[in-house]
């Protein structure tokens, strides 16, 4: 069983998050990627609806989020907050819990708005020194 991570880790887990978050809101794709395990899964439920995916693999979750991307027409801007890292049950072998709060901003014609908020749950893993996303779970208060 892993055990609760460092603070070294802690920091650069925080750091992970915030990338993935930078590099949506940037389009930077090779650093979004990058944020993502090759064998990484992704799901989502927006306001308690039924469940979106999972979809598998690196090049899966890519597909999902340059489709979104391309059907955009506003400047995103994800905040993640609040990050923590749950108790020592919900660990495993390979894997780091994580839980942050998602803020969704968007600016478009001059005009900021919020679209939503909701709760990242996130499983991180640590493979040749660096940190990724294993899986991915967002559950969404409305939709965007």
């Amino acid at each position: 069983m892993t055990t609760m991570p460092e603070v070294e880790d802690k920091l650069a887990i925080h750091e992970l998050l915030s990338r993935a978050a930078y590099a949506l809101d940037e389009r930077d794709l090779e650093m979004l990627a990058a944020s993502f395990a090759h064998d990484a899964t992704f799901s989502m439920r927006i306001a308690g609806g039924d469940l979106v995916g999972p979809f598998e693999s690196r090049e899966g979750i890519m597909d999902l989020m340059t489709g979104a991307m391309a059907q955009q027409t506003d400047k995103r801007r994800h905040v993640v907050s609040n990050i923590f890292f749950p108790n020592e049950s919900e660990r495993d072998d390979e894997s780091i819990p994580v839980i942050s709060n998602l803020t969704l901003f968007a600016t478009e014609e001059g005009v900021i708005s919020l679209l939503t908020a909701g709760v990242y749950h996130d499983r991180v893993v640590q493979r040749d020194g660096r940190w990724e996303l294993l899986a991915r779970h967002l559950e969404l208060d409305k939709s965007y």
